[in-house]
Parts: C-alpha cells; sequence; structure tokens
C-alpha cells in the first residue's frame, strides 16, 4: 500500500496544517484535529490507515485519546508524538497500544517512513 490515510492529531496548528499539506504533496491523504475530542468526532464517521498523536493536547491528554481510538478501531497502528523532553523520551517505554514514538521537531522524511512501517505491519 503506497497511499494510506492519515489522521494527524496536535494543538499546533501551523505544524500539523503544514505537515498534511506536505503529506498530500506526497500523495498521502491526510486530515488533522486539534484536539481528542475532535479526533474521536472524525473517527466515528472515518476510517485512516494510521493516526499520529501528540501525548500533550488540551482536554483530554494523548494516552486517554489513544485508548479511546483503540475501542473505537483496535488494529489501526497509532504512532505517538512527544516534545522534546518528555519522560517517553526518557527511556520510558512507551504504551503497549502504540506502534511506536517519535520526538518533536519531526522530520519529514522519517515520519513518513514511521507511518508507511507501520501500515504495513498492520
Amino acid at each position: 500500500m503506497d497511499s494510506f490515510k492519515a489522521l494527524l492529531v496536535d494543538d499546533e496548528e501551523d505544524l500539523v496544517s503544514t505537515l498534511v499539506e506536505r503529506l498530500g504533496y506526497r500523495g498521502i491523504e491526510a486530515e488533522y484535529a486539534l484536539d481528542g475530542y475532535s479526533a474521536l468526532a472524525i473517527l466515528q464517521e472515518k476510517k485512516f490507515d494510521v493516526i499520529v498523536l501528540d501525548l500533550k493536547l488540551p482536554g483530554m491528554d494523548g494516552i486517554e485519546i489513544l485508548e479511546q481510538i483503540k475501542q473505537l478501531d483496535p488494529h489501526v497502528p497509532v504512532l505517538l508524538i512527544t516534545g522534546h523532553g518528555s519522560p517517553v523520551e526518557e527511556n520510558q517505554e512507551k504504551p503497549e497500544n502504540a506502534y511506536d514514538y517519535l520526538i518533536k521537531p519531526i522530520n519529514l522524511e522519517t515520519l513518513i517512513a514511521k507511518m508507511r512501517e507501520a501500515v504495513h505491519s498492520k
């Protein structure tokens, strides 16, 4: 599967909207949500091949959202993204139901490679 659908969930609108645009240039259909509630509403209506989820979000944190995503679609791979200096970066284990995690700032080619890997792992 060379083309796939991705949902990016991050409260940094400039970052996430730019990522969606740049993914589109590479043939990847992507959408974004700025918080967990919006992401879950989108997931009620649409299916995605991979989800990229920030750990620190307003209202509901990434771990809470991850659990709810897995209730909606247990098989969708979820990549967590986290800011520099977060607990995940400091060698804590990633949550069991997350595919992997990436550290911000995100390199676009690394993100795409990890997303493809996750999609092919299903």
